[in-house]
């Protein structure tokens, strides 16, 4: 798989397993069909083919150091700005959770009693394992694990991009709604945006909120500043 597949894939499988109640929150049998929240985590990204639990990921405690060796940066959660799809939010003693996008993370919580042992098969409650809005957590984040590793050497090169806005049909709308997508940025349908080279309004909505998110005027135009931020970003 490339770089951006395999982020999707991760992403996908724990999205994928909250929506599936056969799967609930337990930190005894906790590597399936059960998960706690350090290990949905590791096993979205080892489903995905990048072998973190082999490199000797178990729980939050040792995440950090494994998933460096598989090619994820470490970086302190105050300097982090921009979430990417696919960023692993750690606090190192009590929690994980992955951010997927559209202001949403995928986590493992807690079973239907509250509590962390001795809870029924499955999930009892819908939110033992779910997709939730992003937060901060109550003991807050220390790092966020951020996939990095391409598939070869980036070359860099410059070059003129045409504007669009909303109306425009060309290829290079293809190329943005393709980086809205691998940044996590969805349409006002929630979601992601059929790479069809036509800027309508589900390309608009994700345009302004990418601007939003790297302190641009929203204005839907992608001229040289939106180009500039989103050709840069760290995918």
């Amino acid at each position: 798989m490339t770089y951006l597949e395999t982020i999707n894939s991760a992403v996908s499988w724990a999205v994928k397993t909250a929506n599936d109640d056969s799967h609930g929150y337990d930190q005894i049998g906790r590597w399936g069909p059960d998960y706690d929240c350090s290990s949905l985590i590791i096993s979205s990204w080892e489903q995905a083919g990048v072998p973190v639990k082999e490199a000797g990921a178990t729980y939050t405690g040792n995440m950090r150091a494994a998933f460096e060796k598989c090619g994820f940066k470490s970086i302190p959660f105050g300097s982090v700005g921009v979430l990417l799809k696919g960023d692993v939010l750690l606090n190192e003693k009590h929690h994980t959770a992955m951010f997927i996008g559209d202001n949403k993370v995928v986590q493992a919580s807690s079973n239907e009693k509250g509590g962390i042992y001795n809870g029924k098969d499955g999930d009892q409650t819908g939110k033992e394992i779910a997709v939730s809005n992003y937060y901060v957590y109550r003991k807050g984040w220390d790092y966020v694990l951020r996939y990095s590793k391409k598939d070869s050497e980036v070359v860099k090169v410059n070059i003129e991009m045409t504007q669009i806005q909303s109306g425009s049909n060309c290829a290079e709308v293809g190329t943005l709604q393709a980086l809205l997508n691998a940044l996590g940025f969805v349409g006002k349908n929630g979601k992601p945006l059929s790479t069809d080279h036509d800027f309508g309004g589900n390309t608009d909505y994700a345009v302004r909120n990418f601007q939003k998110s790297v302190g641009l005027n929203p204005d839907g135009i992608v001229g040289k500043k939106t180009w500039d931020k989103i050709l840069k970003a760290d995918y």
